[in-house]
């Protein structure tokens, strides 16, 4: 287990906190692994009857860590030994109840695994982006069918075509998250929450989250993400996107046919 994600349980939550404060958060592949693991561990330990999602710093997370993308696209990593699967095929399967607090700013999977989650509260100043096409890749988490299920074709392309940042007081008003409180209350808010889904029939919560889910569906689309996603890392315009990246400039996909 990483020192990077943070687990502990309380008043029969388990609360799991991205731990990488100095880096914003960003998910390594080792993370990936931890959080699958976790999250397997929520679901097979009858004493926990709800999940938290939440970070440490002034960040939820600034995403994936482009270091691994990078390493893909230049052959250094193989797209198998990537392990956000582990996290992601969780999500999929995932039975009990999920709450999420989120401060600062969420990109990329940062937004896209919130709507796995059950009940989500954010900051009032909370930044989402999803800017996977600004990075020459495609949504993942499923999200390119949750999100417009969510908010509308509009808005979501919105969000994934153009990446930019939604604040908090937006994305409660369009419906993407549950609400939008103060900063400095989020984490406790979200924590209420999960206390008191954890004193609700547990079989009742979820025989319902089965009802107003179709785990099989989202795992297909899950796939067919995963598939193009991959594919996109080995594309020249990913390769631009990360050479600009870590030449701290603007890339320029305009020589670039696709």
């Amino acid at each position: 287990m990483t020192d990077h994600i943070r687990i502990g349980v309380e008043d029969r939550v388990m609360r799991i906190a991205l731990n990488r404060p100095d880096k914003k958060n960003a998910i390594t592949n080792a993370m990936y692994a931890a959080l699958g693991n976790a999250l397997d561990s929520a679901e097979k330990d009858p004493q926990v009857r709800a999940v938290l999602l939440e970070a440490e710093g002034d960040a939820f997370t600034a995403g994936n860590d482009l270091g691994d993308f990078a390493a893909v696209a230049s052959g250094q990593l193989a797209r198998s030994e990537m392990k956000s699967h582990m996290f992601l095929d969780a999500l999929a399967r995932a039975e009990k109840p999920y709450v999420a607090a989120v401060q600062g700013f969420a990109v990329g999977i940062g937004v896209t695994m919130l709507m796995h989650c059950d009940l989500v509260y954010v900051a009032e100043n909370a930044k989402l982006s999803t800017p996977f096409v600004n990075l020459a890749l495609v949504p993942e988490a499923a999200s390119s069918w949750l999100i417009p299920a969510r908010i509308g074709h509009a808005r979501a392309f919105q969000m994934f075509a153009l990446g930019e940042p939604v604040d908090g007081r937006t994305v409660a008003a369009i419906g993407l998250v549950n609400a939008a409180v103060p900063a400095d209350q989020v984490r406790a808010k979200a924590l209420e929450a999960a206390k008191a889904l954890a004193t609700r029939p547990l079989g009742a919560l979820q025989a319902t989250k089965k009802l107003m889910r179709d785990a099989a569906a989202i795992s297909a689309v899950m796939q067919r993400e995963g598939e193009i996603f991959g594919q996109r890392l080995k594309t020249a315009e990913a390769a631009e996107a990360f050479r600009a990246f870590a030449e701290r400039r603007p890339p320029d996909f305009t020589k670039i046919s696709g």
